[in-house]
C-alpha cells in the first residue's frame, strides 16, 4: 500500500512510524506539512492509498481529508481532545492515558475512531513518556488502523460519549499561566509534575537572580535541602533549587525569545548562570553512589550477577566534550573491576545522538569545539574498541543516530529494544562522520551495505537492522521488560564456560585488524574528513548545525523523504 506520512517534523515518533511500516513491505513517503499549496501539491504527486500524521501542529486542509483518507494520530484515550494532551496527563498525575487513532474531520479530534490503545503514565518527563510508552502504543494503533483500513470491510467508530470507555474529554491549551511555580508552597512532589509536564517544550517560565528563563529537566534529590527557591548546589553542569520539603534538579535553561531575535535553544543550566554560581557549591557523586541514590547525576554503575551495568543519560542523546570525557573516566573504572561483563546504555531512553551540536553552537569558536568533542567521542570509542579482557554489550533502550551508532557498533554485540530506531548516517549535518565507522560498520555489514546506510538518510527499525547484520539481538517488550532481560542474559552469559574463549578470540581478532590496517589509520582517516567539515570555507556543516539547533524551518520536505512518484 502507498502510505504518505505528513507530520510537521520528522521526529522520533514519525520515523518509528515509518521504519514500522517500511519493514512490513508498504511503499512510504513523508511530506512536511510547511504550507498549504506544497502540502496539496506533495499529496498529488505521490498519489497515496492512505495518508497517516503522526504528529501535527496545524490543521491539514480540509481539501486533502475530504478526497483521500487521512487517520491523525492522537496522543490521548477516546474522547480526548485539545493540543495538550500528555501535558494534562502527567499534570494531573493520571496513572493510564492512550493513544487513538481517528479519521480527520472539521471538528479536531473528534472524527471517527480506528483504533486506540492504553499505556502506564511512567513518572519522567514528557518527552521520555512519548519515546516510550507514547510511541508503543501509538505503533500499535497505526498498525492496527493501516490493518483495518486494508480489509475493506472495518467500520470506524463514532465518537460517543455516552460509551463507557469513551472517558475523554476536551481539554484547553496548557498554558504558562497553569505551570507557575510557587516555590514558596508547591511540595517536591508538584513542582516535579510540573516541570515534567513541560519537557522538552515549552518548559516552565520562572525566574532566577533577576531574569526570566524556561525551566527544563526536573528530577528530584533525596539529600540536600536549602530555603525553598534557592540554587543550593550544581553537578554536571545542572542545579539543584530547594522547595519547602526537599529540592529538584534542573539540568537546562532556555532564554525568552527577543522579537526578531533567533529562536533560543535549550543550555546546561549551570552554565547559562555562571556569573551567578560564584559562591554555590559544586557537589560530585561518583557513577557508584549515583546508582543507591534517588539523586540526579549523568552516569551511574551497579554490579549485579557478576555484570557491570554502566548507565548513561545524556539530555536529547547528545554527548559534549565534557560528557565525552565522564563517561570514558566511568567506563575505565567499570573495566578495572572485577566482571567480566559490562553492560552500557540508558534504562529506559536515548543511547547516543553522537556530538552535542547546542553546546558547539554556543562555543566561542564551534569549529574547535566540533574538534574537542568529535576527538572525545572517538577517544570513548576506541578504549571500548581495544578493550580485551571484558566482554562489552551496548544495551539500546531507546533510540541511536550518527556517532551515537558507531559508539553502539565499538561494543561486542548490540542488543536492542524492539522498539529502537537507528539512524547510522551523518549527511544530514553535512559531516563525513568518525567515531571509527569506516571500520566498524563495514565488518558487521560489508563495505556496500555500508555505504548505503550512511549515504540513505532514513530510519531504520531494530529487526530491519538485526536483518543487516548491523545489531546482534532484538529484545520485544516495554523498557522495564527490556532491562529485566538484558540483567538476565548478561548474567547467564558471565557464568558461560565459554565466555573465556570469546574473550581470547577477541582478543585475536583485535590483533589480526591491527595487523591488517591499525585503528589509528582509520582514526587519522576519518578526521582527515572531519577536519575539512570542520574548518573548510564551502563547508555545509556551521550553516545546517546552526538551523537544526535554532529549529529553524525547512523551505520544503527534504527530497530524501519524499518517496517515489507511482509509475
Amino acid at each position: 500500500m502507498r502510505i504518505l506520512l505528513i507530520t510537521s517534523a520528522f521526529n522520533s515518533l514519525s520515523q518509528r512510524i515509518h521504519a514500522e511500516l517500511r519493514a512490513r513491505g508498504h511503499h512510504l513517503g513523508v511530506e512536511l506539512a510547511l504550507d498549504d499549496d506544497q502540502l496539496r501539491a506533495g499529496v498529488t504527486r505521490f498519489a497515496p492509498d492512505l495518508i497517516i500524521a503522526p504528529m501535527l501542529t496545524t490543521a491539514i486542509p480540509s481539501d486533502i481529508w475530504t478526497t483521500h483518507p487521512v487517520l491523525i494520530v492522537h496522543p490521548g484515550p477516546k474522547g480526548d481532545r485539545g493540543p495538550s494532551s500528555l501535558d494534562w496527563a502527567i499534570s494531573t498525575g493520571a496513572r493510564e492515558w492512550g493513544v487513538t487513532v481517528l479519521q480527520a474531520e472539521a471538528e479536531m479530534d473528534a472524527g471517527p475512531i480506528w483504533a486506540s490503545v492504553p499505556f502506564p503514565v511512567t513518572a519522567c518527563g514528557k518527552s521520555e513518556l512519548y519515546r516510550n510508552e507514547v510511541s508503543d502504543a501509538a505503533v500499535e494503533a497505526v498498525l492496527l488502523s493501516v490493518e483495518r483500513f486494508a480489509s475493506g470491510t472495518y467500520e470506524p467508530e463514532s465518537l460517543d460519549y455516552t460509551r463507557p470507555d469513551v472517558r475523554g474529554c476536551l481539554r484547553p491549551y496548557y498554558s504558562q499561566d497553569r505551570r507557575r511555580i510557587d516555590w514558596s508552597a508547591d511540595t517536591t512532589a508538584d513542582i516535579l509534575r510540573t516541570l515534567r509536564a513541560a519537557d522538552s517544550q515549552p518548559g516552565v517560565l520562572d525566574e532566577l537572580f533577576g531574569t526570566q528563563y524556561f525551566l527544563h529537566g526536573g528530577h528530584n534529590e533525596d539529600q540536600l535541602r536549602g530555603d525553598p527557591g534557592a540554587v543550593i548546589a550544581t553537578r554536571e553542569g545542572a542545579i539543584c533549587r530547594a522547595t519547602v520539603d526537599g529540592a529538584v534538579w534542573l539540568t537546562h535553561l532556555r532564554a525568552r525569545r527577543t522579537a526578531g531575535g533567533p529562536r533560543p535553544f535549550k543550555q546546561a543550566a549551570a552554565e547559562v548562570l555562571r556569573d551567578n554560581m560564584i559562591d554555590v557549591p559544586e557537589v560530585p557523586i561518583t557513577p557508584s553512589a549515583a546508582a543507591s541514590r534517588d539523586t540526579w547525576s549523568q552516569v551511574r554503575y551497579r554490579e549485579r550477577d557478576g555484570v557491570g551495568f554502566l548507565e548513561f543519560s545524556f539530555a536529547g542523546g547528545a554527548m559534549s566534550t565534557q560528557q565525552c570525557e565522564q563517561l570514558l573516566a566511568a567506563y575505565r573504572d567499570a573495566c578495572a573491576r572485577s566482571v567480566s561483563v559490562l553492560v552500557l546504555g540508558s534504562p529506559r531512553d536515548f543511547f547516543s545522538n553522537g556530538i552535542h551540536l547546542d553546546v558547539i553552537e554556543s562555543a566561542p569558536d564551534p569549529a574547535l569545539e566540533s574538534l574537542r568533542n568529535i576527538s572525545a567521542m572517538n577517544n570513548l570509542v576506541e578504549a571500548i574498541l581495544t578493550t580485551t579482557d571484558t566482554f562489552v554489550i551496548a544495551a539500546l533502550a531507546g533510540n541511536a543516530a550518527a556517532g551515537g551508532v558507531m559508539l553502539a557498533l565499538a561494543a561486542d554485540e548490540v542488543w536492542c529494544r524492539e522498539a529502537s530506531v537507528l539512524n547510522p548516517h551523518y549527511e544530514l549535518m553535512g559531516l563525513y562522520g568518525s567515531e571509527y565507522w569506516t571500520y566498524s560498520l563495514p565488518r558487521r555489514v560489508g563495505a556496500a551495505t555500508a555505504t548505503r546506510l550512511t549515504s540513505e538518510p532514513l530510519p531504520l527499525g531494530a529487526r530491519s537492522a538485526a536483518a543487516l547484520g548491523l545489531i546482534d539481538r532484538v529484545i520485544a517488550g516495554d523498557p522495564e521488560g527490556f532491562r529485566a532481560r538484558v540483567c538476565r542474559d548478561a548474567g547467564l552469559l558471565a557464568r558461560d564456560p565459554d565466555l573465556t574463549t570469546r574473550l581470547v578470540e577477541k582478543k585475536r581478532r583485535l590483533a589480526a585488524d591491527e595487523a591488517v590496517k591499525p585503528l589509528a589509520t582509520y582514526r587519522a582517516e576519518e578526521m582527515a574528513h572531519m577536519l575539512e567539515n570542520f574548518f573548510a570555507d564551502n563547508s555545509e556543516y556551521h550553516g545546517l548545525r546552526t538551523a537544526f539547533v535554532h529549529r529553524e524551518r525547512p523551505n520544503a520536505t527534504p527530497p530524501h523523504l519524499l518517496g517515489d512518484p507511482p509509475h
